[in-house]
C-alpha cells in the first residue's frame, strides 16, 4: 500500500487572493454578453472575470437514494458529458440523477461510470450544444499559480474561492464514501481549503482554463490529531481527469498505471546538492511498489523518464498516456553516482 506524502506548503508566496465569495450571475445570453464586456484580459487573476466566463458551464447535480443528494459538476463536452466527484453520489448506485443548468433547466441523467480510485464519475444528459469548459490539454500546473475554484451548489448562483497551487504530483489518502481509505495519485495542492460547496466543481487557472477538478474530502488525522482534517485543499487534476473519463465513456471502466513513487520536482537548494541537475526527488518510494522493486528508492533524484528530462509535467504527461505493462525507462542519481532502471508498471492496488 502506497503511504501518502506528509502535507507540504510553501513559503513566502503571495498571500491569498481572495477568500471565499459568493457572485450572484446571470446565465445564458446574458452571461455570455457579460463575459464579452468583461472581456478575456491577459495577465491578470480576476475572480469575478473567471466567474462569469465558467459559471454557464457549471451545474448542480442532485442524486436520490444516498446521503449525498446534491454536488457540482462542470459540462466538458458540449454533447452533454459532465464530470463530478464519485464521491457526492454516495456508496451505493443513486435510483435517480438530475442536473440543474445556470438557466434553471432540470435534465434527466444517465450515469456513465463511476471511478472510486480518482474519485471521478462521468454523467451524460440527452442534450447538445452545452457551454462546454474542456479539460485543459497540456497546460502545466506550476507551484505558486494562482487559481480559482467555482462551484454551483446554490444553482444559479456561483460559489468561489481563490488562491494559489502549493504542490503538484501529491499522493494523498482521502475518506472513502462507506469507511476506508483511497489514495488520490498526482493530485494538486492548493493553499486554501475546498469546502463542500465547491467539492466535484472546477478549478481554473487565470486563463479560465480547466485544470482540475475541486474535491473536499476529508484527509485522515495525523498521530497527534483526532479529527479528520480539511486544512488543505486538493484538487484531481486535468490530464488524469480526461484519461479517466475518456475509459470510462468508452467502457464503463478505468485504468490506473502506477509507479508507487510520490515526486516533487527539484528546488533551488536540492538541485545545488546535485551539481545544479534538475529532476524529480523521490519525497517516498511505497514498499514493493513497481520503483521499488525496479530499485528505486526514497531520496534518489529522477533525471529522465524514457529519455526525457524528468520534470512534473512530463511525470504527469507518463500517469496519462501510459498503460498498465507498460515498461519505462529511469535515469537516476543516487548520492552523486548515475544509475539506470526500468519501471514495469501496474494497477494501482487498492489501499
Amino acid at each position: 500500500m502506497s503511504q501518502p506524502t506528509a502535507p507540504s506548503s510553501v513559503r513566502g508566496w503571495l498571500p491569498l487572493i481572495a477568500g471565499a465569495t459568493v457572485i450572484g450571475l446571470a446565465s445564458g445570453v446574458l452571461g455570455a454578453v457579460a463575459y464579452k464586456e468583461l472581456g478575456d484580459q491577459p495577465g491578470s487573476c480576476d475572480p469575478q472575470r473567471l466567474a462569469v466566463k465558467v459559471q454557464p458551464s457549471l451545474v448542480t447535480v442532485t442524486a436520490t437514494g444516498n446521503a449525498s443528494p446534491v454536488g457540482n459538476g462542470v459540462i466538458v463536452q458540449a454533447d452533454g458529458v459532465i464530470l463530478t466527484n464519485a464521491h457526492q453520489l454516495g456508496a451505493g448506485t443513486p435510483s435517480s440523477l438530475s442536473v440543474q443548468l445556470p438557466s434553471g433547466e432540470q435534465l434527466t441523467a444517465k450515469l456513465v461510470g463511476t471511478d472510486p480510485v480518482s474519485d471521478l464519475a462521468v454523467l451524460k444528459v440527452d442534450r447538445v450544444q452545452l457551454p462546454a469548459l474542456p479539460l485543459a490539454w497540456g497546460e502545466v500546473v506550476k507551484v505558486g499559480q494562482p487559481v480559482v475554484a467555482l462551484g454551483s451548489p446554490l444553482n444559479q448562483r456561483s460559489t468561489l474561492t481563490s488562491g494559489l497551487i502549493s504542490a503538484v504530483n501529491q499522493n494523498v489518502a482521502a475518506a472513502k464514501t462507506g469507511g476506508g481509505v483511497t489514495i488520490l495519485q498526482d493530485s494538486l495542492q492548493l493553499d486554501t481549503p475546498i469546502s463542500d460547496p465547491l467539492t466535484g466543481g472546477a478549478l481554473v487557472s487565470c486563463d479560465g482554463q480547466l485544470i482540475g477538478l475541486s474535491t473536499a474530502v476529508p484527509i485522515p488525522p495525523k498521530a497527534d490529531t483526532a479529527s479528520w482534517s480539511r486544512d488543505l485543499g486538493y484538487a484531481i487534476p486535468a490530464t488524469i481527469a480526461r484519461r479517466v473519463s475518456q475509459e470510462l465513456l468508452a467502457n464503463g471502466t478505468a485504468t490506473h498505471p502506477w509507479t508507487g513513487l510520490s515526486v516533487a520536482q527539484v528546488s533551488a537548494d536540492i538541485a545545488v546538492r546535485h551539481d545544479g541537475q534538475p529532476g524529480l526527488f523521490i519525497q517516498t518510494a511505497a514498499t514493493g511498489s513497481p520503483a521499488t522493486t525496479a530499485g528505486l528508492m526514497a531520496g534518489d533524484l529522477i533525471t529522465s523518464l524514457d529519455g526525457q528530462t524528468a520534470t512534473s509535467a512530463s511525470y504527469s504527461r507518463l500517469l496519462l498516456t501510459a498503460k498498465v505493462g507498460d515498461q519505462v525507462s529511469v535515469a537516476y542519481l543516487r548520492d552523486g553516482q548515475a544509475h539506470q532502471a526500468t519501471i514495469t508498471l501496474t494497477e494501482q492496488p487498492t489501499p
